[in-house]
């Protein structure tokens, strides 16, 4: 995925939260719109926008008290920034432009509503494509607090020590209080090879932390495979993204040949990705019937059915959750979980129940939108309270310390008492 496909397409997205290592800071500011100077500058869309703008000046009559507003106050802010700010020679006409559009989407206080700018539009989709260059973890906002929510396997955050839920608090002595995760992206994102220092609070402790990890070229591929000498096949599935579908495909097809006893999907720290491909993993379990729903605001619902395929509906399934499973990792949890094809072992998921449409923009840039809450076959929302699995196993330190893993210990256990 590149820039043009962003372009030429809308695509319905479900990341489990806004990601580290996926989306990155876009600047604030205003833009602003009158003199035959900036309009050269900033092209057709801001001479659309001031054809609006005298349109607006007029919206005073209209019935909704929200429509009455006055499109001169921009250019108000925008004079002043550049006649008044102490800087003002440093400001770039296109990032306070930029800047205005990240301002309309953080109005929504949707923090999944997120517009980016050209070239932070190309590198998220880099991200995407699974190559980029970062510690390999990815965030959230939980509680007013960035906090780590996936290190992914491997990857320098993992083998410095991060854990899911470790909140941050200051990177490079820097404090993230107050910041944004774009905010605090831009701080730990950098070049292969330098160093960054978070400060990591952890549980219950009352001492702050602090992990110096080295940034690395990430690459990742979104699916493993691995088949046991018990016969049990073990697919883990790290993200939704550009590649997953055809390596789960692959990985179906192995399953297939060699016949296991049960398969283990495990989705742990899986923060989400592409709706249209969770869709089409679930269905190889699901024959027919809906594998999610979506709820729009004015009470719509668009559910999305089984594929049909099923390759996988007679195989006995555990699925593997933990709290950084979220979104499309909880589409799928859910929706096996709903029709019986799988029993569910870890610990509570991280609950991001709603659906973004990512939609690239005409010179590059890229908007996604939240557009629905999605909710289980069987109905259920999950957006902030997470699914709850069948077996609750809590992965504790000293088990990671010890290089012991009780919840594929579970899920073997689960498998083997099941006759073949």
């Amino acid at each position: 995925m590149n820039v043009k496909s962003l372009k030429e397409n809308i695509k319905k997205f479900i990341p489990g939260f806004i990601l580290v290592i996926f989306i990155l800071t876009i600047f604030l500011g205003g833009f602003y719109l009158g003199k035959k100077r900036t309009e050269k500058k900033l092209g057709k869309a801001l001479h659309t926008i001031l054809a609006y703008s005298e349109e607006a000046k007029d919206v005073s009559s209209g019935t909704n008290s929200d429509e009455v507003f006055d499109f001169n106050l921009y250019w108000e802010v925008w004079d002043s920034l550049k006649t008044d700010y102490v800087n003002k020679n440093q400001i770039k006409n296109k990032d306070l432009f930029y800047g205005s559009l990240k301002g309309m989407s953080a109005a929504t206080e949707d923090p999944y509503t997120v517009f980016m700018d050209p070239e932070n539009a190309k590198e998220f989709a880099d991200d995407l494509a699974g190559t980029f260059e970062g510690i390999g973890a990815e965030v959230g906002m939980r509680n007013d607090i960035v906090t780590i929510v996936a290190p992914l396997e491997g990857m320098p955050a993992q083998k410095a020590g991060l854990r899911s839920g470790d909140k941050i608090y200051a990177v490079d002595d820097k404090s993230t209080l107050g910041l944004t995760v774009d905010e605090t992206v831009k701080l730990i994102r950098g070049p292969k090879g330098t160093t960054v220092k978070l400060s990591i609070l952890r549980g219950n402790d009352s001492k702050i932390q602090d992990f110096v990890i080295t940034r690395d070229l990430i690459v990742v591929k979104s699916v493993k495979t691995e088949m046991r000498q018990d016969g049990i096949f073990v697919i883990n599935v790290t993200n939704f993204n550009d590649d997953t579908l055809s390596l789960f495909n692959a990985a179906v097809n192995d399953v297939l040949l060699k016949n296991p006893r049960g398969i283990i999907l495990d989705l742990r720290n899986n923060p989400g990705g592409y709706l249209d491909t969770a869709v089409a993993m679930a269905s190889e379990w699901i024959e027919a019937g809906p594998i999610m729903a979506e709820q729009f605001s004015d009470n719509r619902r668009n559910e999305y059915p089984s594929s049909g395929n099923a390759r996988l509906k007679d195989i006995p399934t555990v699925v593997l959750v933990n709290g950084g499973s979220a979104s499309a990792s909880e589409i799928v949890a859910g929706a096996l979980r709903d029709y019986k094809k799988a029993v569910l072992v870890g610990e509570q998921t991280y609950g991001k129940g709603s659906v973004q449409s990512l939609r690239g923009l005409s010179d590059g840039s890229a908007l996604k939108v939240t557009v629905a809450e999605w909710l289980t076959p069987a109905g259920d929302a999950i957006d902030e309270k997470g699914i709850t699995p069948d077996y609750l196993v809590v992965l504790e330190q000293k088990d990671v310390d010890q290089n012991i893993d009780p919840q594929m210990d579970k899920a073997v256990e689960l498998l083997k008492s099941k006759k073949k």
